[in-house]
């Protein structure tokens, strides 16, 4: 894994004439966050067969020591035979499809490190994830709409696709406007979900991080919409709830279990 983590690192400085002369730490974790970093902030465009390759089994192997969780093995609510409430890393979850949080040119977080989710994803799905984000905004030729979504290939993920939709930004009072626009995103990757023959889907907090959407709002609009949409379709089998800090798994658990 060392020599693999190295040469991938090697391989991101040689494109970065800047850096060429930077050291590479010997630390495992200090590595790793180099890595990623320069994952992060680099723009989207080809490179070599055999640094995907490396990648790809760097990734994986990754992935594998942080031990997947199949969602089939999820306990479904009591009340909702559909619905699932998980708390853990997305991007450990064999599911059909996870929902990523993204911005508004939805290639990615350049942000070397930064803890969104949509950072996240793409770091541990790899650069194509950000090439074939890319690939789909070039041929739109604008900005993603708030509320829609797109699909793309996990690529490394232990998922098979990737549902990218930009929630609401709230600066200051939340509207009536950010609450269509979030429940639109729901309902967008639903619909996305079903109509591209997906069984199962799990979904991040929309919105609720850097997008500043008040949680037990955001938490009640998620439930309502994937509810509704469940009671008119029946390609959907499992929806999964995914939250990663504590307050958000509690909000969820009031609303699904009482």
């Amino acid at each position: 894994m060392r020599n693999k983590r190295v040469y991938l690192i090697k391989e991101l400085l040689s494109e970065l004439p800047q850096y060429k002369d930077l050291d590479i730490p010997d630390n495992t974790e200090e590595q790793k966050k180099l890595l990623r970093s320069l994952m992060n902030i680099r723009p989207p465009r080809p490179i070599g067969e055999e640094f995907l390759r490396v990648q790809d089994e760097y990734l994986r192997a990754e992935v594998e020591e942080k031990g997947i969780t199949d969602s089939d093995t999820l306990p479904v609510s009591p009340d909702h035979n559909r619905l699932v409430l998980w708390r853990g890393d997305i991007t450990t979850l064999k599911v059909d499809a996870i929902v990523n949080a993204a911005n508004s040119a939805l290639r990615g977080c350049f942000v070397p490190c930064h803890s969104c989710v949509d950072n996240i994803i793409h770091s541990v799905s790899g650069i194509q994830l950000r090439l074939a984000c890319d690939k789909l905004m070039t041929e739109q030729g604008y900005d993603e709409p708030t509320g829609r979504a797109k699909i793309t290939p996990a690529f490394n993920l232990p998922c098979r696709y990737v549902l990218h939709t930009v929630g609401p930004i709230v600066h200051g009072q939340l509207t009536e406007q950010h609450c269509r626009q979030l429940a639109d995103c729901y309902r967008s990757c639903m619909e996305l979900a079903a109509d591209s023959g997906l069984k199962s889907i799990a979904f991040c907090c929309i919105s609720t991080g850097e997008f500043h959407f008040p949680q037990e709002k955001a938490a009640e609009i998620a439930v309502q919409t994937v509810t509704e949409f469940l009671q008119r379709d029946s390609q959907i089998e499992k929806v999964i709830f995914n939250v990663f800090k504590q307050e958000d798994y509690d909000i969820y658990r009031t609303i699904l279990y009482t």
